[in-house]
């Protein structure tokens, strides 16, 4: 497989790269998958590869000359991956090694699990050892995190802002716990030179990485975007410099390593940043929560058990490094060259595609009565958005406004709570431009009510009121709703459904008999002309449903809710919708006890994961303080044979001689003597 031809002549490589299924490994090599041989050579700039068309790189006469990815899974039921040729398990060594002969390349990446060092120790000796049988030069690329040179200090103690290179691999000094991955560094190093031109190794120590779903920061994404706290966790005290790379910039180096084989076989692969742990979850709160920060102990951290304790040891790390190999050598077109806090809304845009976390914004319209406001809450439950109701804004932020604000009237007075028009809209965008809106969407309550005031209300200023080619009013794009749903039911089956509400439900939603009949004889004046509000939302092509309530038995509008479902499709919010839809609706309890049953035997299987992680962890510990102990002890082993030797018979002397003398103070004796008994002997 590895003499495979491409179709323009070239030969096409293949690379394996271990646990394809694991986040860094998946998007290494989805990256790899998609680049031509050499195409790293090429220093086209972004408009260059913008004017290419897309198809280009789809054509078959292309596709025969990238890379073609083959590894291993720790997951083999797991469904294949389209850009992965060949997966497979390493439980068995003969047919893995088979497979690691037919490729060119051999990617071990070790940057998530410490445990793949075992089998990528075995593969690079069983390599090494098959060198003189290769049919062609192979290139062997370790991937490893910067724990191995957790401990180095800066080139000059006295200066901290030093920062690391390459050039200090001989002084690096790695964490407690990865000094057996110092070693294989070493080992594929040194194998490395032996046969140059049958066998390259490099050794590739990677930044955190984050991007396409953000790995090892994803925790804390979450936190922000599902608001599950009001201040995001920072473990430890947040000054620590924590050295970052994008995963498809650590790719881009994988890439030109592959392509230029260059003679410096250790790199660094980190971007430009010196940011603290503090500025990363600072701009993950300030990008998608509510901005604000906690400092906790990383006692409390490991209690909590977001992170496992390997993840909260890369958290912890505190270095400087500058990628000045990866500069001079290679030619890597950066995606996020000046790190993650100054790319945070590229990261975060990243996130949402990734995961699939899109917000949906819908609106209710249609006349009192209607049960606007119950479908309103009930899809606000079930997609997890947030209920824009009028009226609630109003009485909550009224006490909170200036007496000005206030008391200001005119003609164009909004009926909810007699504010002026556009302190009503201010308050209303506020909302809708609020971080949880903007990230999980909304459904505006009976908002806007006419056509003059949707224009008005979703107007930009910085666009100008129309297109001039297209005609179309220009509006603001972030509070636009995407679903229109225009509730309706006859004048007779409204008056029915208030006059069967009692007396004290029908005065607090505001239906009494004469304002309830005002409000919708007002409804049906507005809806009669040309320009309706709904005119408004067809001349911008969002096109509003149009649905007829009829069913007097279905007071809570379940079946509408349903309805609206079915149009819309299942929430996009990490899947945690069901809990939600079950008290939505009580027509389903059984799904409710399923559900319920479901998430337990989840959270008990990660309470067993979390504890074998922390048992193994505990374990290696004890193995470490254990190899050191004896290391100690052979170290202290000269040493005792030397005082039993030439220092303890003259110290028992002198200890008997001051007993015979009976002296007054004994320890002035002893020293006395063995001064004297020193200056004899010499």
């Amino acid at each position: 497989m590895a003499d495979y031809q491409g179709g323009a002549g070239k030969r096409s490589k293949r690379i394996f790269i271990n646990k394809v299924d694991s986040y860094s490994s998946k998007y290494i090599a989805k990256f790899l998958s998609t680049c031509v041989a050499g195409e790293s050579f090429e220093d086209n700039d972004e408009e260059e590869d913008e004017a290419s068309p897309s198809q280009d790189k789809e054509s078959p006469l292309l596709q025969e000359q990238t890379f073609q990815i083959v590894g291993t899974v720790a997951n083999t039921d797991g469904e294949k991956q389209s850009f992965i040729v060949e997966e497979y398990s390493s439980d068995k060594k003969d047919e893995l090694y088979q497979r690691l002969t037919d490729c060119d390349v051999i990617v071990y990446n070790i940057t998530e699990d410490v445990n793949e060092l075992n089998e990528a120790t075995w593969a690079i000796t069983a390599l090494h050892g098959y060198i003189e049988h290769f049919g062609a030069p192979k290139i062997f690329i370790l991937v490893t995190p910067l724990m191995t040179w957790a401990l180095t200090k800066p080139p000059d103690p006295s200066d901290t802002d030093l920062t690391l290179t390459e050039d200090d691999f001989r002084r690096r000094k790695p964490h407690a716990n990865y000094k057996e991955l110092s070693i294989l560094e070493k080992t594929v190093l040194r194998l490395g030179k032996t046969r140059k031109s049958r066998l390259s190794t490099y050794v590739v120590t990677s930044g955190l990485q984050y991007g396409m779903g953000e790995g090892i920061f994803h925790p804390f994404f979450k936190m922000a975007w599902l608001g599950q706290v009001d201040k995001i966790p920072i473990y430890g005290n947040g000054r620590n410099f924590v050295p970052t790379i994008h995963i498809n910039d650590l790719a881009r180096v994988i890439q030109n390593i592959v392509d230029n084989k260059p003679k410096e076989n250790l790199f660094f692969a980190v971007d430009n940043s010196k940011n603290t742990l503090e500025d990363i979850i600072k701009a993950i709160s300030l990008s998608l929560g509510t901005g604000e920060t906690d400092m906790v102990s990383k006692e409390e951290a490991l209690q909590a058990k977001v992170l496992t304790p390997a993840e909260l040891e890369y958290l912890s790390i505190n270095l400087q490094v500058e990628a000045s190999t990866v500069k001079n050598t290679l030619n890597v077109q950066w995606v996020c060259e000046n790190g993650f806090v100054e790319n945070i809304h590229h990261a975060i845009k990243e996130y949402k595609h990734t995961r699939q976390l899109l917000p949906i914004k819908m609106c209710l319209l249609g006349p009192s009565a209607v049960g606007k406001s119950t479908v309103a809450k009930k899809l606000s439950i079930f997609y997890k958005i947030h209920h824009i109701d009028v009226k609630a804004i109003c009485d909550e932020k009224i006490p909170s406004l200036s007496p000005v604000e206030d008391h200001e009237t005119d003609d164009t007075a909004n009926a909810a709570g007699g504010l002026e028009e556009q302190t009503l809209f201010r308050l209303i965008r506020n909302e809708l431009n609020s971080m949880p809106c903007q990230n999980h969407g909304f459904v505006l309550d009976g908002f806007p009510k006419t056509y003059s005031e949707a224009k008005e209300f979703f107007y930009d200023e910085s666009l100008g009121y129309e297109d001039q080619r297209s005609g179309m009013h220009m509006f603001k794009a972030d509070i636009m709703p995407e679903y229109i749903f225009s509730l309706d039911a006859t004048d007779e089956f409204l008056k029915e459904r208030v006059l069967k509400l009692p007396e004290s439900t029908a005065v607090n939603m505001g239906y009494t008999q004469e304002k309830f009949l005002s409000d919708l004889v007002a409804f049906r004046a507005a809806n009669v002309e040309d320009q309706t509000v709904l005119n408004y939302f067809d001349e911008l092509e969002i096109h509003p449903e149009l649905i007829e309530i009829s069913d007097a038995e279905d007071l809570d509008n379940l079946a509408i809710f349903e309805q609206i479902v079915a149009q819309i499709g299942e929430p996009k919010n990490y899947g945690e919708h069901k809990a939600a839809e079950h008290k939505a609706n009580p027509l389903r309890p059984e799904l409710l006890e399923q559900e319920a049953a479901e998430r337990k035997r989840m959270e008990a299987e990660e309470d067993v994961r979390i504890a074998i992680e922390l048992e193994k962890w505990k374990h290696h510990v004890t193995e470490v303080k254990k190899q050191e102990h004896e290391l100690l002890e052979a170290r202290s082993f000269p040493l005792r044979n030397y005082l039993m030797k030439y220092v303890m018979p003259t110290v028992s002397q002198g200890l008997l001689e001051s007993c015979r003398a009976k002296a007054d103070d004994p320890v002035d004796f002893l020293a006395e003597y063995l001064l004297r008994n020193n200056m004899e002997d010499h």
